[in-house]
C-alpha cells in the first residue's frame, strides 16, 4: 500500500486511504515505528490542522490510533503547518501532525509529520509505517465507550476538549517565534497592506500580527466555514489580492494557501512577485550580508532559468532539486545552506525553521523593503522572466526517453540549440500518463517550435 506521497498522504476525506479505520492505523503505525528502538519512552504528539469541515474527524480518529498506541496526544486546533514544525521541535513533542491538503479544495485533506526537530518525516520512516498499516495482523482498539451513541459522542467530545487544552498558549509561541524576524513594521509604520488567507489556518493569526506590527491592515479570505478554504481566494488565486491592492492603494499584498506555508505576493502596481522572484532578492539580502553560505540557493526544477541566470551573474550557485519543499529541505540540510524555495511561493529561512512558513516569508520580505528602502515592485524587478512553455502528452507507457532513439535524437538537438540559454525539462506526471514537456528560453516562437516538435515525436512513438 502506497500512503505518502511528496507531501505526505493525501486524498479526498471520507475515501480510501482518509477513511476511519486507516487514518487511527496510520496514527498507532506511528507509535510503533517510532518507539521501536525504545518501547520504554511514552511519545508525545502535537497535531495541528487548517478549517476544512473533515478536518475535526481525522483528527479525532488519529488520535484514537496513537492514543491506543501508548502515546500522548495534544492539539494546537487550527494552526498553520509552520507551527506545528516549530511546535515539534520546540515544545518537547517526538513528532508533529499536520491535517491539511494545503492549496486543495476542501473535499480533500491529508496527513503530514514532523519528526521532533522541525523537519518532515523521512522516506525510510514513511515506508515502515505504509509496511505495518498494511499488516493485517493487527487492529486499532476503541477505547471510547460504545455503550450507546449519544455516550461514545460524549467521550469523544472529552477527548477532544482534553487534546485542545492549551491550544491558544501554543500558537502564541508560534506567533512570537514569527516576531524575531521583524519586531515593528520600522520606516513602513502604518503603511497600508492587504492580506488574503484563503479562509484558511492563517485566518486566525496574520491579521492580528501584521497590525500588532504596526500596518494597516486589509483582510480578505479570513470568514472560514470549512468549505471555503482556497475557494476563489489564496495563492492560487490572485486576481482578488491584485485588485484590491490597486483600489486600494495598498503598499503591497500577500496571500498565503490554505495551511499557511507558503506565500505570494503582489506590488503596488498589482503585479504578480512569485516564489523565484523571492529567492533572488532574499538570496541578494542575505549575502550582502554575509548570512548566505556557499553562497548558494537550493530550487527546483520548475525554477525559471531566469532565476540561475541572475544568480550566477551576482556570483551565487543554484542548485536544483525535484519538486516538493521536502526535497529542497534535505538538500539545504546536507549542505548547511541557509534559502532554498520553489516558484509556488515555498520559502525556506533555515534560520527560522526548515520548512516553508508563508508567515514568516511575508516578513522576510518586508524586512527587506524596510532595510533596503526599496518598493517590492523594484525589489522584484530584479528578476528577468525567461519565455516558458509547458506541454503534455498522453501516453500509453512512461518509458524510458533514453530507450527511444527519435525522442532522444530531438530532445539532444534542442538542448544544443539553447546554448546555456534556455532549459529544457522532460518528466513523467506523478499521478496521470502524461509527459510534461518544458521549455525556457529567450525566445517565445523559437521555444514553443522546439516542444511542438518534441511533443510530436513522442506521440509518433508513445502516445
Amino acid at each position: 500500500m502506497t500512503l505518502f506521497g511528496t507531501d505526505g498522504i493525501r486524498g479526498k476525506a471520507g475515501s480510501a486511504p482518509l477513511v476511519p479505520e486507516t487514518v487511527a492505523r496510520v496514527g498507532a503505525a506511528l507509535v510503533k515505528v517510532m518507539i521501536a528502538n525504545d518501547p520504554s519512552h511514552r511519545l508525545r504528539f502535537v497535531i495541528g490542522r487548517d478549517t476544512r469541515e473533515s478536518g475535526t474527524w481525522i483528527e479525532d480518529e488519529l488520535a484514537r490510533g496513537l492514543s491506543a498506541a501508548g502515546a500522548t496526544v495534544v492539539s494546537a486546533g487550527v494552526v498553520p503547518t509552520p507551527a506545528i514544525a516549530y511546535l515539534a521541535r520546540t515544545e518537547g513533542f517526538d513528532a508533529g501532525i499536520v491535517i491539511s491538503a494545503s492549496h486543495n479544495p476542501y473535499e480533500d485533506n491529508g496527513i503530514k509529520v514532523f519528526g521532533g526537530a522541525g523537519t518532515k518525516l523521512t522516506e525510510q520512516l514513511e515506508s515502515s509505517v505504509e509496511t505495518l498499516v498494511a499488516d493485517p495482523s493487527w487492529s486499532v482498539p476503541d477505547l471510547r465507550l460504545r455503550a450507546d451513541a449519544s455516550t461514545a459522542a460524549l467521550r469523544a467530545t472529552a477527548d477532544r476538549s482534553a487534546r485542545q487544552a492549551g491550544a491558544e498558549e501554543l500558537s502564541k509561541h508560534y506567533v512570537a517565534h514569527l516576531l524575531e524576524i521583524m519586531k515593528s513594521a520600522g520606516p513602513l509604520t502604518g503603511a497600508q497592506i492587504v492580506i488574503d488567507c484563503a479562509n484558511g489556518a492563517t485566518a486566525p493569526i496574520a491579521p492580528a500580527l501584521f497590525t500588532q506590527l504596526g500596518f494597516t491592515v486589509d483582510a480578505i479570505g479570513v470568514t472560514p466555514n470549512g468549505r471555503n478554504i482556497n475557494l476563489d481566494c489564496g495563492s492560487t488565486h490572485l486576481d482578488g489580492l491584485s485588485k484590491g491592492v490597486v483600489a486600494r492603494k495598498a503598499r503591497l499584498g500577500v496571500a498565503f494557501d490554505g495551511d499557511g506555508d507558503r506565500a505570494l505576493f503582489v506590488d503596488h502596481t498589482g503585479r504578480v512577485v512569485d516564489g523565484d522572484a523571492i529567492l533572488l532578492m532574499s538570496a541578494i539580502y542575505l549575502r550582502d550580508r554575509g548570512r548566505l553560505p556557499g553562497p548558494a540557493v537550493v530550487a527546483t526544477v520548475m525554477s525559471n532559468i531566469g532565476l540561475e541566470i541572475a544568480l550566477r551573474d551576482r556570483g551565487i550557485e543554484m542548485i536544483r532539486t525535484a519538486v516538493g519543499d521536502k526535497y529542497v529541505m534535505e538538500e539545504m540540510v546536507k549542505r548547511g545552506f541557509a534559502l532554498g524555495g520553489e516558484q509556488s511561493g515555498h520559502v525556506i529561512f533555515s534560520d527560522h525553521l526548515f520548512t516553508g512558513d508563508g508567515l514568516a516569508t511575508a516578513l522576510n520580505v518586508i524586512r527587506i523593503m524596510a532595510d533596503t528602502g526599496r518598493e517590492l515592485s523594484e525589489l522584484a524587478g530584479q528578476l528577468i522572466t525567461y519565455p516558458q512553455v509547458l506541454v503534455n502528452v498522453r501516453v500509453k507507457a512512461k518509458t524510458d526517453l533514453a530507450t527511444v532513439p527519435a525522442i532522444a535524437t530531438t530532445m539532444k538537438k534542442v538542448e544544443q540549440g539553447l546554448a546555456g540559454n534556455g532549459r529544457l525539462l522532460v518528466r513523467y506526471s506523478g499521478t496521470e500518463p502524461l509527459l510534461r514537456i518544458m521549455l525556457e528560453g529567450q525566445d517565445d516562437q523559437q521555444i514553443r517550435g522546439w516542444a511542438d516538435e518534441i511533443a510530436g515525436v513522442v506521440k509518433e512513438h508513445l502516445a
